[in-house]
């Protein structure tokens, strides 16, 4: 455990008042707080549907704090800044920093194994507190298992009997050889919680916690025990705008995702966590450490680590049904960006991540370019196509499809690119920026590559290699694509919906979003977000099987 002694200095610090988000002076930066009000405009045009409340500080400086759109569509009642969301996965975050105290009362080590608190846990031996925090205990997420988000998720359930679902799964991998996002781990942080703290783990985390940062508006958001003031409704996507949200029993969340909050008490808490002291300087670090499978993918204990516009970033997204969160960290400014949704359909530009990193980008006087495509001739386009050698292994194809240039690396979807200047392109819906580097006959010699805009321009040089054939596209009549609608059950209950919507042909598998398809021919469908192919059969009538082809696995399924 990389905890130190608890010293007299830091006893007090972490109980040393934080500044009331309400009571905060707000900026004079009229250009951010504009920028902010157009941006949720245009993210949420519909001021009488679902929104968001947002919040946008520099320490305690509060620059702009606002909402959009309706907290309860069916009554009227508008979004206020004041109101209560579910936190959905930023709940990780308050979870691992309640591990974290326990650590420092002497009442846990990370390292202590899983079976110190529950004996009768399968594995339990080799699977550490550490990697329940950091997702590399290779414990199947309960969440990921056939039919579970389908019914069984609006049971009631107390921790042993949530554990008694996912217990006895195989394990994903070994413990510590990979990182996966884990649902279940959480579960089983919250459980580390109540057994060494003797309390409910939401309880433990409000007397360590919030009470001493005055987040009066945070805590457990199962309102069967309780009336929630101010709990905004939570909405998804109908077939003619927003509906309610699907049930699910607030127990089962736990401390992956079961805690409620406002913008206030996020920017408190934001503060108290990273410039209050609520945790000793060791214990911070910790949380947000790069180390070992979870720090290859960026991962601390709650909180995702990263860069943007060159600073240190901390930050996590959750998801849940009917809401969506980001909270976001900037240690090097002390920039809070706090984005609440109580909506779960987020469409492109309606995503809360992205909107709070642009609203952080541009507080830093770096905004992100605007996804506007800009005149370019189509000369410039086809030129640009080409394949582009990465390494011995993959490349970048980029091709004109439907007058619009697309890229795709090896194994992955296509793309389309957004030209916001000749040569300068956005990928769809991304922050990643692509431009192309010509030679001085004006051909296309390189392309230059930036991951979520943020970071050094990687340079992949043009190869002769000749272009890879396009997978072909085809119309279909109404009665064909009408022929492989319906429902699909493949191995161990995983189910496959095939589904029209607006003249597109869509898929949606279990537990995932639904992706477009297209028809290769008019049995042969493939999507463009992921590498993949679908055969139905047979082939004439109605159909009656599917296959699923993918990375070389070969999943057959049968309508229901």
């Amino acid at each position: 455990m990389r905890t130190a002694l608890v010293s007299m200095l830091l006893v007090f610090a972490w109980v040393l008042p934080v500044p009331s988000a309400a009571a905060a002076v707000v900026s004079s930066d009229r250009g951010l707080a504009g920028y902010a009000a157009r941006l949720l405009e245009g993210v949420y045009p519909d001021a009488n549907a679902p929104g968001a409340a947002v919040l946008v500080a520099r320490g305690d400086e509060v620059v702009f704090r606002d909402a959009r759109g309706m907290a309860n569509v069916e009554l009227g009642v508008p979004l206020s800044a004041d109101h209560v969301f579910r936190l959905a996965s930023v709940t990780k975050q308050l979870a691992a920093a309640g591990v974290l105290k326990l650590a420092e009362e002497g009442r846990l080590s990370l390292d202590d194994p899983l079976s110190k608190f529950l004996p009768d846990y399968p594995g339990g031996d080799a699977v550490s507190v550490r990697m329940l925090l950091d997702h590399t205990s290779g414990i199947r997420s309960y969440t990921s298992i056939p039919g579970v988000m389908e019914g069984p998720i609006r049971r009631d359930l107390d921790t042993a009997a949530l554990i008694d679902i996912f217990k006895d799964e195989k394990p994903d991998f070994a413990p510590g050889e990979q990182w996966r996002y884990n649902n279940s781990g959480y579960v089983l942080v919250g459980a580390v919680i109540e057994e060494a703290s003797g309390q409910p783990w939401y309880e433990y985390l409000e007397q360590a916690l919030f009470e001493p940062l005055g987040m009066a508006d945070t805590g457990y958001g199962d309102q069967s025990q309780a009336l929630i003031p101010g709990h905004v409704t939570g909405y998804t996507r109908g077939g003619d705008g927003a509906v309610r949200a699907r049930f699910l029993s607030m127990t089962q969340p736990h401390a992956a995702g079961a805690l409620v909050s406002t913008v206030d008490d996020m920017l408190r808490w934001n503060r108290g966590l990273h410039e209050g002291g609520l945790l000793q300087p060791a214990s911070h670090a910790a949380m947000v450490e790069l180390a070992g499978k979870a720090g290859e993918s960026g991962y601390g204990f709650g909180i995702v680590v990263g860069e943007l516009r060159g600073q240190a970033l901390y930050e996590h997204g959750g998801g849940i049904f009917g809401f969506s969160t980001h909270l976001l960290y900037l240690p090097d400014s002390g920039l809070t960006v706090v984005v609440l949704q109580n909506t779960d359909a987020g469409t492109a530009g309606s995503r809360p991540g992205e909107t709070a990193r642009r609203l952080a980008a541009y507080a830093l006087g770096e905004p992100y370019p605007e996804e506007v495509a800009a005149d370019v001739p189509p000369e410039s386009l086809r030129s640009a196509q080409g394949v582009y050698r990465i390494d011995e292994e993959a490349v970048r194809v980029l091709r004109v499809v439907d007058g619009k240039l697309t890229s795709k690396r090896t194994g992955g979807p296509a793309f389309d690119l957004v030209p916001i200047a000749e040569d300068d392109y956005l990928y769809k819906d991304s922050f990643t920026r692509m431009r192309i580097e010509r030679d001085g006959a004006g051909n296309a010699a390189a392309m230059l590559f930036q991951s979520e805009g943020d970071g050094e321009w990687e340079r992949v040089a043009r190869s002769d290699e000749p272009m890879p054939a396009a997978r072909a596209r085809i119309d279909l009549p109404q009665a064909a694509r009408e022929q492989i609608v319906g429902d699909y059950v493949g191995p161990g209950g995983m189910s496959m919906r095939v589904f029209l919507e607006d003249e597109r042909i869509m898929i949606q598998l279990t537990g995932q979003p639904a992706v477009e398809v297209f028809a290769e021919s008019p049995r042969v469908f493939y999507p463009t977000v992921v590498e993949a192919t679908l055969e139905f059969g047979p082939e004439e009538g109605r159909a009656r099987t599917l296959i699923l082809r993918q990375g070389g696995a070969m999943i057959p399924f049968a309508r229901e």
